[in-house]
């Protein structure tokens, strides 16, 4: 009878000793909510896309249909700096996730050697016959293991936090891309705006200068003044020096483009073209998708958890470290009888360690850690209210620049007619080259802000494609292997 309750006394205080192990001390997590809003503010005038996702998934720049800006985009992702750099810290963070696993596990050793000695008598002097013995060899082959049980789960709490930190790297890598596109799509479109304009200032130039040229023929038939020439020169030269503006600023964005792909401005000649003048339509989702569609509100998120895990690291300190140790092996000589029962060695071990007292360090590193995983919430919170601020911003921004383009156009196609007309009133003599020149300063001048607006227009949607998150979604976040320790039964959480 006292045999079977013995058995069962072990068989319970076993059991008992597998559940603790089980435990992990500290808070589990749990998203903290964050401030949303059932719609967009200047959503007026859009119609959100339902059911599919907002963002073409992938390339979401394919919404331009330009194919020079396709192949430039894909060279982002593999040959742009910023984006490798990223991505070598997310393999960073991989890597320190089997670092932490590696505590889950045994330490085992093995240490072979070999030992040549000889003793001797209390003459001191060598030999058998002087009371010691001769010159000897040992053999030894011995291993050790060593294992920290993670009772109280201070190490699966730093698997979980290792686990988070992979992720918002992860969901950095995705920001750095998204940011890197949204950086070469503006460039390319200014570049593309750089073009119009130059184009746009060379014909002038050419117009100016058969006015130029028909002015000085006037003034030497003396028809007209001296002023008038020096007029006309004077509108063509300004002219010229602002073409010379506009050579400067598309080198500079092919420059920039060049660097974005990850190649030196040398290696890269882009053709010029037009400006087009077909913006797409960038359809919206209610703002709750926000939260799942921006790798930045991605990577605060994650951040969370990984601080929420460092709170039960940090109360683990509280409690005792257990740690088992075991070595066995074989000693002796000759080698030929070393692997026998004979020569074989072993020790089991067992210890706990308990900090007394440590001056209340314990206690302000676990208010450290809760202070952390705070100000992670407060980022959290305010990178969801700039995401939705960047949104609201863009809606805004593309409604209101496309009515400005609208009424350019309206006044280029007004300055042209008073151009038009004014031609005619100096060429029939009725009013002065100065008349002419003025309207024709302010026909440019329309025709100089209609492309202005254009690309502001250009890369106010990508903007708001940025802002949207592109064609990214968290489920993109790579999925972590959950690798633990060897098996305990009963897992449980305590909230401490």
């Amino acid at each position: 009878m006292s045999r079977r309750m013995s058995r069962r006394g072990r068989g319970a205080a076993l059991t008992l000793l597998l559940l603790v192990a089980g435990c992990k001390v500290g808070p589990n997590y749990a998203r903290p909510a964050a401030p949303t809003a059932p719609a967009f503010k200047e959503l007026a005038g859009w119609k959100p896309t339902e059911p599919r996702d907002g963002i073409e998934r992938g390339a979401w720049w394919s919404v331009y249909a330009d194919p020079d800006l396709d192949r430039l985009m894909r060279q982002v992702e593999v040959s742009n700096q910023n984006v490798k750099a990223a991505e070598a810290a997310y393999r960073e963070a991989v890597a320190l996730i089997h670092e932490a696993q590696s505590g889950l596990f045994p330490t085992l050793s093995l240490s072979p050697g070999v030992t040549r000695s000889s003793g001797f008598g209390a003459s001191g002097s060598g030999g058998a016959g002087a009371g010691g013995s001769g010159p000897h060899t040992e053999y030894t082959a011995e291993g050790t293991a060593s294992w920290d049980i993670d009772v109280w789960g201070k190490i699966r709490r730093q698997v979980e936090s290792q686990q988070a930190a992979e992720q918002v790297s992860a969901a950095d890598l995705a920001n750095a891309t998204l940011s890197a596109q949204g950086s070469l799509a503006t460039a390319y479109f200014e570049l593309r705006s750089a073009d119009s304009l130059e184009k746009l200032l060379s014909d002038t130039v050419a117009e100016f200068r058969h006015a130029l040229q028909i002015t000085q023929n006037q003034y030497d038939a003396g028809t007209a003044a001296r002023s008038d020439v020096l007029a006309a020169d004077v509108q063509l030269q300004s002219t010229i020096a602002l073409q010379v503006a506009a050579g400067v600023s598309r080198a500079q964005f092919e420059h920039a483009i060049a660097v974005l792909t990850g190649h030196p401005p040398a290696d890269l000649t882009l053709p010029p073209a037009p400006l087009t003048d077909q913006v797409p339509v960038v359809p919206v989702d209610v703002p709750s998708r926000l939260l799942e569609r921006r790798p930045d509100i991605a990577a605060a998120e994650r951040m969370m958890q990984e601080e929420n895990a460092l709170i039960g690291v940090a109360v683990a300190g509280f409690y005792p470290d257990i740690s088992l140790s075991a070595a066995g092996g074989f000693a002796g000589n000759p080698l030929s009888k070393l692997f026998t029962i004979s020569s074989a060695i072993w020790s089991l071990g067992a210890s706990a360690s308990e900090v007394v007292f440590q001056g209340g360090l314990q206690a302000a590193q676990v208010d450290a850690a809760r202070a952390s995983y705070d100000s992670a919430v407060a980022t959290y919170r305010q990178t969801v209210l700039t995401a939705f601020q960047q949104v609201e911003d863009g809606l805004s921004q593309t409604s209101l620049l496309a009515t400005e383009v609208e009424q350019q156009q309206q006044n280029v196609a007004l300055a042209d007619r008073a151009v038009v007309l004014e031609r005619a009133r100096y060429e029939t003599g009725v009013d002065p080259y100065i008349n002419l020149m003025q309207e024709q300063t302010l026909l440019l001048s329309a025709r100089q802000a209609l492309v202005t607006l254009q690309v502001q227009e250009m890369t106010s949607a990508i903007s708001l494609v940025q802002a949207l998150g592109g064609g990214w979604q968290v489920s993109d976040l790579p999925t972590t292997k959950q690798v633990s320790g060897p098996p305990e039964p009963g897992a449980r959480d305590i909230e401490h």
